[in-house]
C-alpha cells in the first residue's frame, strides 16, 4: 500500500515539473497564433474632391498599402451610384502599395455629394472597408434671374433680360440656346468671349400658351460650366379649383353636386356656356353659376355610371367658355361597398 502511494506521488511530482517547465518555456517565446495574414491600410479614409463645377468629369485617388505579412487580394470594389473605380491590379505583396482611382461626373445643379465606397479583401481583420466620397458642386457661371416669370397679356410675355456672369473671372462664349418647345429664343455671337453677357430673350406667345412650364438651357464654353439652366413659369389665363374631383361612396346613377370655382387670372370678363363629359362615362349638368370677382362659382351635378364589375370610374369634365376655350377637370369616383345578398333556401 505504501509502495502504491509512493509511486503515485512520484508521478504527480513529475507532471508538476513538466508543466512548470512548459510554462517557463512558453513565457520565454510565446507561440505565433494564426500564421501570416494580409492587412489593408488606407492612407486616408475620405476621398475629397473639394469644390467642382457642374457637369464636369472629376478624378481622384486613394492610396493603400498591404501592411501585413501575407499577400493581399482585393476581391471586390462594390459599385457606387455615379462613381467609377479602377485598380491597376488586385493582388499586392507585403509592404506593397496600390492606388484606387475614383472618377465621378458632377450634376448640373449646385449640391453636396456624399457616397460610401466599400472595398472587400482577404484581410481577416477588416474584410470590408468603407471609404467616404465627398464633393461640393459649385456654380462657375450663374444666370440672373434664375427663374423667368412670364405673363400672357404682356408684350414679349414680360420676359426680362438674362444676365450670365462668370464667378471665377474666366471668360467664356455662348455656344447654344435652347428652350422647351422653342418657346423662348435669343440672339448671340458664339465668337465673342467675355466674363459677362446680357441676352434679350424673344418669346413666341403661341408656343408659350401650350407650354406654361419649361426650361431654358444655355450652352457655354466655360471649362467648368458647360450649361446654365433656367426654369420658366407662365401665369395661366384661367384657374379651375378644384382641378380634381373625387367622389367617394358613389351610388350608381345617383347624382351628387360639387362646387367649382373658375377665375380669370388676368381679370378679363368671360362667360361659361356649358359643361360636358369628355368620355361620356359620367353624366354632368351645370345647375347654377354665381358671378364673383374675376370669375364664377359653379354648382355642377355629377351622375355616376351604372354599377358594373369595377369599383371605380374615371372621366374628364370639360367647361366650355364662350369663344372656344375649354377647361378640364378630372373626375374620379369610387362606388360604395355593396353588402352581399344573403340567399335563403
Amino acid at each position: 500500500m505504501r509502495r502504491t502511494y509512493y509511486l503515485s506521488g512520484l508521478i504527480a511530482a513529475g507532471c508538476m515539473l513538466l508543466l512548470q517547465a512548459g510554462c517557463q518555456e512558453q513565457a520565454k517565446s510565446p507561440p505565433k497564433v494564426g500564421g501570416p495574414s494580409p492587412k489593408i491600410t488606407f492612407e486616408k479614409m475620405l476621398c475629397d474632391f473639394g469644390e467642382v463645377g457642374p457637369n464636369t468629369q472629376n478624378a481622384n485617388e486613394v492610396k493603400f498599402t498591404n501592411t501585413g505579412d501575407a499577400p493581399l487580394k482585393i476581391t471586390k470594389v462594390e459599385r457606387c451610384c455615379g462613381v467609377v473605380t479602377k485598380l491597376d491590379k488586385t493582388e499586392y505583396a507585403p509592404g506593397e502599395s496600390g492606388v484606387l482611382k475614383v472618377e465621378w461626373k458632377s450634376g448640373p445643379l449646385p449640391a453636396k455629394f456624399t457616397r460610401q465606397l466599400v472595398v472587400r479583401s482577404n484581410d481577416p481583420a477588416n474584410p470590408q472597408v468603407s471609404v467616404g466620397i465627398r464633393a461640393i458642386v459649385v456654380a462657375r457661371v450663374v444666370a440672373e434671374p434664375s427663374t423667368l416669370k412670364l405673363f400672357l397679356d404682356e408684350e414679349n410675355a414680360g420676359c426680362p433680360e438674362i444676365t450670365l456672369r462668370s464667378l471665377d473671372d474666366r471668360p467664356f462664349s455662348i455656344s447654344g440656346f435652347k428652350s422647351t418647345a422653342e418657346a423662348i429664343t435669343a440672339d448671340y455671337d458664339s465668337s465673342v468671349q467675355a466674363t459677362r453677357f446680357v441676352l434679350q430673350p424673344k418669346v413666341d406667345q403661341e408656343k408659350l400658351q401650350k407650354n406654361l412650364k419649361g426650361r431654358v438651357n444655355i450652352e457655354l464654353t466655360h471649362p467648368e460650366g458647360k450649361t446654365v439652366s433656367l426654369l420658366f413659369n407662365v401665369l395661366p389665363q384661367y384657374t379651375v379649383s378644384p382641378p380634381l374631383i373625387i367622389v367617394f361612396d358613389a351610388k350608381p346613377e345617383t347624382p351628387t353636386v360639387r362646387e367649382v370655382k373658375v377665375l380669370n387670372n388676368y381679370k378679363r370678363d368671360f362667360e361659361i356656356e356649358s359643361v360636358a363629359s369628355k368620355s361620356g362615362i359620367v353624366g354632368v349638368k351645370l345647375l347654377e353659376q354665381q358671378e364673383i370677382s374675376n370669375g364664377y362659382v359653379l354648382d355642377v351635378e355629377i351622375t355616376p355610371p351604372p354599377a358594373g364589375e369595377t369599383i371605380r370610374f374615371s372621366d374628364t369634365l370639360t367647361l366650355n367658355l364662350k369663344g372656344g376655350t375649354k377647361l378640364s377637370i378630372v373626375c374620379n369616383g369610387y362606388f360604395a361597398k355593396r353588402k352581399p345578398i344573403l340567399q335563403t333556401q
